[in-house]
């Protein structure tokens, strides 16, 4: 008990804005998951159709697979989110490498969007944040990442 009460001691301030974005990105994806399966008819009229055509997929399979992805994308940041808050130091490199290809992801899609089409600042915003925390320097030494002169890692 006195080893966790030292732990979130010294935990940075940081690390607590990135588990935050984290909650507000996980609730974005269960959004998404559910406004799929609502605009597809899913929720409302269960899968009432074929999910292949042929070796492509159909819009009904279309929005069973969007809403599958973002639920697993929602799943795996809960573990991370957990991991992260436990100061395990694989959590740092699995969100700093998920940030980085969130934030290409987004910023491709918003310079190349179609003009109907609204980019998602929330998860940009989101990404900023945690990108920018996660490479301050107490951050990265509380995981591991860095280290001060004459300091062995472990």
């Amino acid at each position: 008990m006195e080893k966790r009460k030292k732990q979130w001691a010294k935990r940075p301030p940081a690390v607590t804005a990135v588990a935050w974005a984290i909650v507000i990105l996980f609730g974005i994806r269960l959004y998404q998951v559910i406004e799929s399966l609502i605009g597809s008819g899913i929720l409302k009229n269960g899968i009432s159709g074929p999910l292949f055509s042929g070796l492509g997929l159909t819009l009904l399979g279309n929005a069973v697979m969007i809403s599958t992805s973002y639920l697993v994308l929602s799943l795996a940041g809960i573990v991370v989110l957990i991991a992260f808050l436990r100061l395990h130091r694989w959590s740092w490199v699995v969100l700093m490498a998920w940030t980085a290809v969130s934030l290409t992801i987004t910023l491709v899609g918003y310079f190349y969007r179609q003009p109907e089409s609204q980019p998602n600042y929330l998860v940009m915003a989101s990404n900023t944040i945690i990108a920018i925390a996660l490479n301050q320097a107490e951050v990265q030494r509380i995981f591991g990442i860095r280290m001060d002169d004459g300091q062995n890692l472990q």
